[in-house]
């Protein structure tokens, strides 16, 4: 999501990513358990009002008896308030899915949410995902603190201050993570490659989300390193390939790495710089033998068969970036270099349950061009470099040099 820069009335059945953009800033759940005084039955039919009838041949019973339980024998349950249970059974249900992407947000977490995506967030400024069941760094930010302490994409978070991470999902670990600007946050992290965890402090700050940067290196490979796919991202990409342009060059080195990804919109967008109209970007697939859904080029395809085009992904390349970069590869417009991408392949769409909560659930995963899911295993680069610890300790970037010699030749 994971998501950047937006406001929930724009949100309104949208399709979101939720590679959930952290920031580590982003939003903070607590779980909650149990439920309040309502007489045992065996069956339900109407849940609430005429609206949310529900006719189902589920037993219901255990539920009531537990409700009831709770109430008749639990010391504290008087202080703990009904609709506060009602929330804690929604949590129970929506966890039921065992997606870390489909979340519920209560009047408090909505609240956090719309703060959250206005672009300044209050964190270390690192995305995190679910990957193997285990808290993953998807990538740091530039310039964050997280980024200055060198958590790396990939880095496993054993541990958030005293609590251990395992069966977390990620919007409680997030929880955990955020706080107040100054305050410190120790995590545990786990690097590939390394057999010991180590323990990292990190002072939390104000965030705020770098986009892109441009650069005409001297041997005429223009660069653009894009951070996110955010709400104003569309707009400075097409000004950069703009700058680009105006160079007269035709070597062109897009640098996805880290990028956790953000809007649908500005992907297919970017991608229409590239493809002529009607040619498929992504595939939204529903599954279930529902119409898949096709989202193509606008067909601005500005660029001719002299274009050289290289894009770097690695594992923190995630959604947004893999939507692109996948279209790119599948047209063979782009040579990829790099390492597999993090495969956040799923969509989520928000859906208003009542006017201060609202539910974002996962509706269908991504194809590319060619029908491949991104889900299962991310993207294939056509060029896999890996990062040595002599590359790191030289501080070489062999990624960016095989790049180089891709677009000099």
């Amino acid at each position: 999501m994971k998501v950047f820069l937006f406001m929930l009335e724009y949100f309104k059945k949208r399709r979101i990513f939720a590679t959930i953009l952290l920031v580590v800033i982003f939003f903070g759940f607590g779980i909650y358990l149990g439920f309040n005084n309502r007489p045992e039955i065996d069956k339900v039919v109407n849940i609430f009002n005429k609206e949310t009838a529900v006719v189902t041949e589920v037993d219901f019973s255990p539920f009531w008896k537990v409700w009831n339980s709770i109430n008749e024998k639990y010391p504290n349950a008087s202080k703990v308030d009904d609709q506060t249970k009602v929330y804690g059974a929604i949590y129970g249900l929506v966890n039921s899915l065992n997606d870390p992407y489909s979340v519920f947000f209560n009047p408090d977490e909505k609240k956090l949410f719309e703060s959250d995506i206005q672009g300044n967030f209050v964190g270390v400024g690192m995305e995190v995902g679910i990957k193997d069941k285990i808290l993953t760094v998807i990538s740091p930010l530039k310039d964050t603190p997280a980024y200055k302490a060198n958590i790396n994409p990939g880095d496993k978070i054993l541990k958030i201050d005293d609590k251990n991470t395992s069966g977390l999902n990620i919007e409680t670990a997030v929880k955990l993570i955020r706080g107040d600007i100054g305050t410190t946050v120790t995590l545990l992290i786990l690097s590939d490659g390394e057999k010991e965890p180590r323990e990292i402090k990190i002072v939390r700050e104000t965030i705020n989300i770098p986009t892109l940067d441009t650069e005409l290196r001297e041997d005429g490979i223009f660069v653009i390193k894009l951070y996110s796919f955010s709400a104003n991202s569309a707009e400075l990409f097409h000004k950069a390939l703009k700058e680009f342009s105006l160079t007269k060059s035709n070597k062109l080195l897009l640098d996805l790495r880290g990028n956790p990804g953000g809007y649908l919109d500005a992907s297919v967008s970017m991608a229409s710089w590239f493809l002529e109209g009607g040619k498929t970007v992504v595939i939204e697939d529903y599954g279930n033998n529902l119409k898949q859904k096709v989202y193509r080029s606008q067909g601005y395809n500005i660029f001719n068969d002299s274009l050289k085009f290289v894009i770097l992904i690695d594992s923190g390349s995630a959604s947004a970036s893999e939507i692109l970069a996948g279209a790119m590869q599948d047209y063979k417009k782009a040579i990829i270099v790099g390492e597999q991408s993090y495969g956040k392949g799923s969509v989520q769409e928000l859906v208003n349950i009542t006017p201060d909560t609202f539910l974002k659930i996962t509706v269908a995963n991504w194809l590319t061009p060619n029908g491949n899911s991104i889900s299962e295993k991310g993207l294939t680069p056509d060029y896999e470099i890996l990062f040595t610890k002599k590359d790191i300790d030289n501080n070489i970037d062999p990624q960016l040099n095989k790049a180089v010699e891709l677009l000099n030749k």
